[in-house]
């Protein structure tokens, strides 16, 4: 399982574009579960109760995970827009995300390649210009360890991107901490190195 990968960092990103006078409009959103997929694309559609298609697809998972998708052509022609927006968004490199492209008839038809092109490039021209941040799966450890190692500790959770969410001084130095769970292994790793094997460390609940 991927243990870090983008995903958007807006709450709603939008994209217009006009194909052979239909209007497209394309609305991105971060959608880490099917519900929430379903509430943007239910919210959207009641804005554009009035448009012609409301069309969308949603994948709330890793880049290019099937396991919780869905689509809908609304209407169009059946192939030509719930499934190639998924496919872009599969192969789009981004997680978690929710696209609905409504499209206001301009009386020109785009027969159903055209309508493949229109929708599929909706999609990509929305994701050119999204805003993404990066989604990373923590892990929470507690340490104890003498007081000997503690500068050198300091420096080391740092080149693993860990940061100490808290610290106590008694017989021994302790310590929570949080980090990416792909950078457990090697710290743990190196602190037995630092430590000749005296560290322990053991897994803490998230913090409140």
């Amino acid at each position: 399982m991927n243990q870090r990968y983008p995903v958007p960092a807006v709450a709603v990103h939008t994209v217009q574009d006009t194909i052979k006078r239909s209007l497209f409009i394309a609305y991105l959103a971060h959608a880490p579960c099917p519900d929430s997929a379903r509430e943007f694309i239910d919210s959207i559609r009641t804005r554009h109760a009035d448009a012609t298609h409301n069309c969308w697809a949603f994948m709330c998972g890793a880049p290019g995970d099937t396991a919780r998708v869905g689509m809908s052509d609304d209407g169009e022609p059946h192939g030509t827009a719930g499934r190639p927006m998924l496919n872009v968004l599969l192969h789009g490199g981004v997680g978690e995300i929710a696209v609905v492209v409504t499209r206001y008839f301009g009386g020109t038809k785009l027969g159903t390649g055209g309508l493949v092109r229109a929708y599929g490039g909706m999609v990509s021209l929305g994701l050119e210009s999204l805003p993404v941040r990066e989604k990373i799966f923590p892990a929470h450890l507690n340490i104890i360890m003498e007081y000997t190692h503690v500068t050198v500790f300091k420096r080391l959770i740092e080149e693993h991107e860990a940061v100490v969410t808290h610290e106590e001084y008694a017989a021994d130095a302790g310590f929570t901490i949080t980090l990416p769970q792909e950078n457990v292994a090697a710290l743990r790793q190196a602190l037995t190195e630092l430590t000749n094997g005296t560290v322990l460390i053991d897994k803490a609940g998230e913090p409140a």
